[in-house]
């Protein structure tokens, strides 16, 4: 069964840090991108991608609120991403929600699809609760 798997996540104060982990099973990461996504109460609908990763080359993007805060690494011998939150702020509690895109070698440089183009991701994990609060 393909599925992706989050763990990582709890409740800290602000200022702390946290290490989400994200593992594929039923299928390898090195052929993935890999985005995480920050949900809010709302579901599905309020999902806001936090951070990403390319395959092949390790390429990383940022929303401009994680830069300098959070880092997302991938390790293919593994099989494992994951997403370390350094200097936690209360806005940034929610579900951590891991997404794989699907992007071999020989299609060329990936590179984060549009916001609203979700559907491009294809595998979502459960995702793992993250709170920060005094």
């Amino acid at each position: 069964q393909v599925q992706l798997v989050e763990s990582g996540g709890g409740s800290v104060h602000p200022g702390g840090s946290l290490r989400l982990s994200c593992e594929p099973s039923g299928f390898s990461t090195s052929n993935y991108a890999f985005s995480w996504f920050r949900q809010g109460p709302g579901g599905e609908n309020t999902r806001a991608r936090i951070a990403s990763i390319s395959p092949h080359d390790g390429t990383t993007y940022y929303e401009r609120s994680a830069k300098e805060r959070f880092t997302v690494t991938r390790d293919d011998v593994t099989n494992s991403v994951y997403l370390q939150m350094n200097n936690l702020k209360p806005e940034d509690t929610g579900i951590y929600v891991c997404a794989a895109d699907y992007f071999p070698e020989d299609w060329g440089e990936w590179s984060p699809p549009p916001e609203f183009e979700q559907s491009e991701y294809d595998y979502w994990g459960q995702g793992t609760q993250v709170t920060v609060s005094s």
